[in-house]
């Protein structure tokens, strides 16, 4: 049994340091060490395989012990206790034997959010004391990706044994005043105060005892706030440890503060239709008219026995890792043009691929005597019948990537399959189920629609049909399986329902529909690269918000005018020192080359507050959003600033680019940057100078506008922080989400006075943040001054359309009555009359 265990992410989301965890017990390593991870995902993964042997009451936390005797504590926001179990559903139960990304606990993460202080999810070891932790992960993490913490048994105990003494044993009851009782901030503390002592001490709750210095076993007791426990103490020090443990357990502390309310109930699948139609489930949206192509699942037929132990191991070997290189280069590809949702996909199927659970099950199948082939069924069949047991619709869904695995390295053993037939344009297929490989087999520009008989909703077919746009009904039963091969047939997805017979007048109206769809659609793409000019011939710059250059060629194909926002803050991030120079400058260059002469605002280095760069010596912060963040960072580490500005200058032409300041707050933060690009340039032989422009993300900036527009070259003005400076609401707390409004009347009085300083020294003012890519805010910018917007790649042409439809004598009027509301709810309502065409 290996010593060493590798962690995969149980959630997907941005790892952070455990300093980062708003609480001082899990921040000061009181808990272990690990790390957290704001979540972005709703399901949480076993980050190994393993045994449950601790679960929380309220489903909000569990422990689970590893293959080489790590507890992994894994523990779903802060303070969530409180909450009293709503909003969590276990999947599993104390006991459970679990797989390596098997799900563990769903939660509904917008409602967790709205109750409780923090969404952050804990990953500790609690018996770290044993255990060497290294290559934590930093930075954005798909759920089921591995390479989150790497775990290695150190061969001591988790504390060292209490010296043995003639002491008499002793012992006595407490009530416990901890809010919540024994979770895990309680049990830390109590684990606290028992490792000060040369005694042994004992929890005792409902006939179970637990050591004390063990918080995965005091959380396994149960025990709730108002029980009552015994205390067993001996050693040297026994009657001291005795009477802290005692005190401890009657010292009240707080849960939190998040009120109970119910939860939401799940949606329910759609009932049976009378109208001859048939119901399905909406995996995503759309309407199609097309062929059925039926496509019939032909399990291979597998020899039993094989050639012998050492022959048939060689082959899984061989096979297993011809798949994961199949399936590392589909991940890539994927990434590379931006399939997020593919690539997340085929991350977990790598996983799975690594599971040494499911590797040593089909390992052992071939030590009974099993063909690879057979033994690699055997362990995954195996496998999905202890996730179908578990009567959990998402589990059952995850049994679809495991036929899949199932599937492809069984073909590499026993060579590929036939391929799938060609489709006919505008194929609805029609399977008993789907997997995600076979999805992606399928010709894109052919496939109308797909309706399954199995499968749910958030599967990964369904997933990734929704990435690609391509209309879909699950869970639509046997009946679909029914439906003759080259039939023509109607399909409403979004409506959940398909007509096998549809008459020719449906037929006509439905195309006529998507006709209309597409035209849109293609009329906006093949005019986004003419200019962007109001009815009133005023023209507006929409350009493209990205991170490298293959999204400054996406943006190009999109009609994009420019580069609006190039954050450069990638170059910086997921490795362990800071890029060179040399390494700035080619991916700048990179950037500029791709954009067939346009021009490219790059923003320097914006790291602090929620933008952590690990390797950077940045002090802790109390309020990360209130400390060092953008060109104070920079200022502050003059030689990373300098680094940065000599690769920007060294970019040819430098006509075509413009600078970007982040977080300006006065005057004298612009000036030292100025002088100091002018120091470097002249240190460069350099004549000309880039463009210099200043980001308005705090009140002071836009109140001082007209002070940095004599200095500047121009504003870019980030609604994201300006809004969340303004209203003084943390932009990163799910809790104020829906109260963050960019909207707001006091956000569009700093954006005018931002154009009106602006205008008194003849500079333009642009908006890179969200708010320019909110097609009803659009009108509301263009009144208040704005002459440029930035966005991502694919809206370009949506906003592009939205300026050629407005008049902007009429913007402007419109924003000044704006300007007078007393909430972003009226401004929202007089929007929305004006867009209706009530006011």
């Amino acid at each position: 049994m290996s010593a060493t265990i590798t962690l995969a992410a149980p959630l997907s989301g941005l790892a952070l340091p455990l300093s980062a965890v708003p609480d001082p017990v899990f921040a000061g390593g009181m808990m272990g060490q690990g790390l957290a991870i704001e979540p972005l995902s709703s399901t949480l993964l076993a980050p190994c395989a393993g045994e449950v042997v601790q679960l929380s009451a309220t489903g909000h936390a569990l422990t689970l012990r590893a293959v080489n005797g790590a507890e992994v504590l894994l523990h779903i926001g802060i303070d969530t206790v409180q909450l009293g179990g709503a909003g969590f559903t276990p999947l599993v139960a104390r006991g459970a034997q679990v797989v390596c990304g098997q799900p563990l606990i769903e939660f509904d993460i917008d409602a967790i959010a709205r109750r409780a202080p923090s969404l952050l999810t804990v990953v500790v070891v609690s018996n770290s004391d044993a255990m060497t932790l290294s290559d934590s992960a930093s930075g954005p993490v798909q759920a089921g990706g591995a390479g989150l913490l790497t775990i290695r048994a150190a061969g001591a105990s988790q504390a060292p044994a209490p010296a043995a003494s003639s002491a008499p044993a002793c012992s006595d009851s407490a009530r416990v005043a901890h809010e919540g009782g024994l979770h895990a901030r309680p049990s830390a503390l109590l684990q606290g105060v028992a490792r000060r002592f040369d005694a042994q001490l004992d929890i005792e709750f409902n006939g179970q005892r637990a050591n004390a210095r063990s918080v995965t076993a005091l959380m396994a007791l149960g025990v709730g706030e108002g029980d009552r426990v015994t205390v067993h103490a001996g050693g040297a020090q026994a009657a001291e440890a005795l009477a802290a443990m005692l005190a401890a357990l009657q010292t009240a502390t707080a849960a939190g503060h998040a009120p109970a309310a119910p939860v939401t109930a799940p949606l329910t699948a759609p009932a049976a239709r009378s109208d001859g139609r048939l119901g399905g489930v909406c995996a995503a949206p759309g309407m199609a008219v097309g062929t059925v192509v039926l496509l019939a699942q032909q399990e291979r037929v597998l020899d039993e026995h094989g050639h012998g132990i050492a022959a048939e191991l060689a082959a899984l070997t061989r096979a297993l890792a011809q798949v994961q290189q199949a399936v590392a280069q589909e991940v890539a590809q994927a990434a590379a043009r931006g399939a997020h949702a593919e690539s997340e996909i085929f991350g977990a199927h790598l996983a799975l691929l690594d599971d040494p659970q499911l590797q040593q099950a089909a390992e052992g199948f071939v030590h009974d005597g099993c063909s690879a082939a057979f033994a690699y069924r055997r362990a995954i069949r195996q496998q999905s019948e202890v996730l179908l047991a578990l009567d959990n619709a998402l589990l059952a869904e995850r049994v679809a990537d495991l036929k899949d695995l199932e599937r492809r390295v069984i073909d590499a053993l026993l060579g590929e399959a036939p391929e799938l037939a060609e489709l006919p344009p505008q194929a609805v297929v029609v399977a008993d189920d789907l997997t995600p490989s076979q999805l992606t087999q399928l010709t894109r520009e052919r496939l109308a629609a797909l309706v399954l008989a199995r499968g749910g909703a958030s599967n990964h077919v369904a997933i990734l049909c929704r990435a690609l746009a391509i209309p879909s009904l699950v869970a639509a039963g046997d009946v679909v399986l029914a439906l003759a091969a080259g039939s023509t047939v109607w399909l409403d997805a979004s409506d959940g329902w398909l007509d096998p017979a549809p008459t020719a007048a449906n037929l006509a109206a439905a195309r006529q529909q998507i006709a209309e769809r597409e035209a849109r659609r293609d009329s906006l793409r093949r005019h986004a690269a003419a200019p962007a000019r109001t009815l009133d011939g005023v023209a507006i710059e929409v350009a493209a918000n990205i991170v490298n250059a293959a999204e400054a060629a996406e943006a190009v194909r999109h009609g994009a005018d420019g580069v609006g926002l190039l954050r450069t803050e990638f170059l910086f991030a997921h490795r362990s020192d800071a890029p060179d120079e040399a390494e700035q400058r080619a991916a700048c260059q990179a950037v500029l080359d791709a954009l067939d002469g346009r021009t490219a605002i790059i923003r320097t280095l914006d790291a602090g507050g929620d933008k952590e760069v690990p390797y950077l010596p940045l002090p802790p912060e109390d309020n990360p959003a209130l400390g060092l963040r953008g060109i104070r960072t920079g200022l502050a580490m003059p030689a990373v600033l300098d680094s940065q500005l000599r690769a920007l200058l060294s970019l040819t032409p430098l006509s075509r680019l413009r600078i970007l300041l982040p977080m300006i707050t006065d005057l004298s933060e612009l000036q030292q940057v100025r002088a100091r690009i002018d120091e470097l340039a002249r240190e460069m032989g350099l004549s000309e100078r880039p463009q210099l422009g200043v980001m308005i993300e705090v009140p002071s900036a836009a109140l001082l506008a007209e002070q940095l527009a004599a200095h500047a070259d121009f504003l870019s003005i980030g609604t994201n922080d300006l809004t969340q400076y303004t209203l003084a609401m943390d932009r990163c707390s799910p809790a104020l989400a829906a109260r963050l409004d960019p909207l707001h009347p006091a956000v569009l009085r700093l954006i005018e006075l931002t154009v009106r300083g602006a205008r008194q020294h003849g500079r333009w003012v642009g908006v890179c943040g969200a708010m320019a890519s909110d097609l009803a805010a659009v009108p509301v910018l263009l009144g208040l001054g704005v002459t440029e917007l930035s966005v991502s790649p694919a809206l370009v042409p949506e906003v592009k359309a939205c300026v050629r439809q407005l008049q902007l004598a009429q913007c402007r009027e419109q924003a000044q009555a704006l300007l007078q509301q007393s909430s972003p709810q009226a401004v929202r309502a007089l929007l929305q009359l004006a867009d209706t065409g009530q006011h």
